[in-house]
């Protein structure tokens, strides 16, 4: 047997003996598990069959998201069904576990109310149609989980719907803010190129005449409806884009709550916030100045930025990390990795690329017939100026493409996706989850690994020099997310502008002001970006409190392990299944 904290393996026994001791608690999980089954196939997939076929759930995959106001009724009204149905379950007969999913459920379901009743993404912004039917095709193109033209007779089905989309859109979109048709607009042409080449491309190992020249059809009015678009959002939407993007005060909390289990009051929030940012900004300059006392940490940040791989070695220097990393975890027992098979590196589809630089896309739980995970990496676009590239590129220095492969892969995003598959989860926990626990943890690897040793001399680094300029990027990137913490609560319930977040990347989390410009236009549509470091500093205490409760018992690897065991679930879920009772998260 694997080493198992204590604490599970009571778990364990006490689910055992509930399950043998009374019958009725078998009745009661059962009952459970088939409500949550009935809400992810009438609810979650019904509604989004892209989310269906990502999952690896493939019936869905002729259909579409309805974009109507008629479905976006529907989709209101099941879930208000499911909120009264999980809201009214009891919970006398549930083992542990499956209480922890059934307040997962409740949290799952109000948070989708929120984003449709209240932030209305489908009322505000105009890239929720252009990048939702980018990735409707991406699904299915991405991964060869059936033959060419079987995939591609799904594809023709869901491009035939795909025009009616911007009608759609055309109807709903209503003074979105100015920002959200800007980003939109930045990304169509990549969009349009998308469909025109990448998704032809895709399907070249189709035979069958007949769908080969269906889709030539299909996918030429798909383009034509994109085009249109494209000239709507600059004529028509533009100039009557005078919408506020801030989501305020109460909804960030209640976001907040529903999506991560966090009640912490916004004021605390932000302090904890700042807290960080500062502790990260005296290690930089302390460690700026063993490097070169002469210099100031600004000059020092530029001798790293420079420090980067031409963008057409890129892909390669970080596929270049796998193995240290690999090696580095089994020797130092820092987390048990289910499989020897390694992520592919490719570049970031177009639909993401004005948002992000890097990210990690896992084939579905449910997935069994393709089950290769891709390492997306942002390059920069062709047309960009040497300056541009240049800073641009300076956001991939020899820190930060370490601390990225760990973000992204090892131990990061692609371990946890392991788990996942090779772990016996519910339904809930492989269907759901927390970014507090799936962006926390990511980024508390960053600072974990190099903490155990990673960037010493003689395992990542040449030299003391080298070893030094590694943790400056693992804190570059480190401030990077304090920024997103700050920025993210005062753009949304304060009143930060544009300019003035672009500024707090660049002067306060040490950012370019190209990546200042990214991270500020996330920021707008993604409010609560702050679940990178808020998740981070949950673990940490988790794990600092749990090795003060086990004292000389305490490992690495096995709190690792457990965490895992935990899936994607809120981590006041984690903490109480780990701890055994409801201390506070932070």
């Amino acid at each position: 047997m694997k080493n198992i904290p204590a604490c599970l393996l009571t778990c364990a026994a006490l689910m055992m003996t509930s399950t043998t001791m009374r019958p009725e608690a078998a009745d009661a999980g059962t009952r459970f598990r088939a409500l949550a089954d009935q809400y992810f196939s009438d609810v979650m997939f019904r509604f989004g069959p892209t989310n269906a076929t990502a999952a690896g759930f493939h019936q869905y995959d002729s259909k579409l998201e309805d974009y109507s106001r008629a479905g976006l009724d529907a989709d209101i009204a099941a879930l208000k069904e499911f909120e009264w149905k999980f809201d009214d379950f009891p919970e006398a007969g549930l083992d542990e576990s499956t209480k922890a999913d059934l307040a997962i459920m409740r949290s799952q379901v109000r948070s989708n109310l929120l984003e449709l009743e209240t932030v209305r993404p489908w009322q505000k912004n105009p890239d929720t149609y252009s990048s939702g039917i980018s990735n409707s095709a991406f699904v299915l193109m991405e991964r060869d989980f059936a033959p060419a033209d079987e995939r591609l007779r799904s594809l023709i089905a869901r491009e035939k719907q795909m025009p009616a989309v911007f009608t759609q859109a055309r109807a709903n979109l209503e003074d979105p803010p100015r920002i959200y048709t800007e980003i939109a607009l930045e990304q169509l042409p990549g969009i349009i190129d998308f469909f025109r080449h990448d998704v032809v491309e895709a399907f070249k190992a189709a035979k069958d005449p007949a769908t080969i020249a269906e889709f030539q059809k299909t996918n030429a009015q798909v383009i034509a409806a994109l085009e249109g678009y494209e000239r709507w959002l600059k004529t028509d939407l533009l100039p009557k884009s005078n919408g506020d993007f801030r989501i305020g005060a109460d909804t960030f909390r209640k976001k907040l709550l529903y999506d991560d289990m966090v009640d912490t009051p916004l004021d605390r929030l932000l302090q904890i916030g700042y807290d960080d940012l500062h502790r990260n900004q005296a290690e930089f300059k302390r460690i700026a100045k063993e490097i070169d006392p002469n210099k100031t940490p600004k000059e020092v940040l530029a001798e790293l930025d420079a420090l980067h791989p031409a963008p057409d070695q890129l892909m390669q220097s970080f596929h270049n990390t796998f193995t240290g990393l690999i090696a580095f975890i089994n020797a130092k027992k820092i987390i048990t990795i289910p499989s020897t098979v390694e992520p592919t590196l490719e570049e970031t589809p177009p639909f993401m690329r004005a948002t992000t630089q890097a990210s990690m896309d896992t084939p579905g739980p449910y997935e069994k017939h393709s089950t290769t995970a891709y390492f997306n990496v942002t390059l920069p676009e062709k047309d960009w100026t040497a300056t541009r590239t240049d800073e641009y590129m300076a956001a991939f220095n020899r820190g930060t493409i370490v601390s990225t492969s760990v973000h992204e892969a090892y131990p990061g995003h692609y371990v946890q996706f392991l788990w996942v598959n090779h772990g016996n989860l519910s339904a809930v926990r492989k269907l759901t989850g927390s970014s507090t626990n799936i962006e926390g943890w990511a980024h508390y690897c960053e600072q974990m690994m190099l903490d155990e040793g990673y960037n010493q001399p003689g395992v990542a680094a040449k030299d003391e020099r080298e070893s030094q300029l590694i943790r400056l990027g693992q804190l570059q990137d480190a401030l990077l997310r304090d920024a997103r913490f700050v920025v993210g609560i005062r753009m949304h319930t304060q009143t930060m502008s544009l300019e003035q977040a672009e500024d707090f990347f660049v002067n306060e989390g040490y950012q370019s002001r190209p990546i200042a410009e990214v991270e500020t236009k996330r920021g707008t549509a993604d409010p609560t970006y702050l679940y990178y470091t808020l998740g981070k500093l949950e673990i940490m205490k988790l794990r600092s409190d749990l090795q003060s409760k086990e004292g000389t018992s305490f490992s690495l690897e096995k709190f690792h392990d457990a965490f895992m065991r935990q899936g994607g679930a809120p981590i006041r879920i984690v903490r109480k299944a780990l701890l055994g009772d409801d201390s506070p998260t932070l």
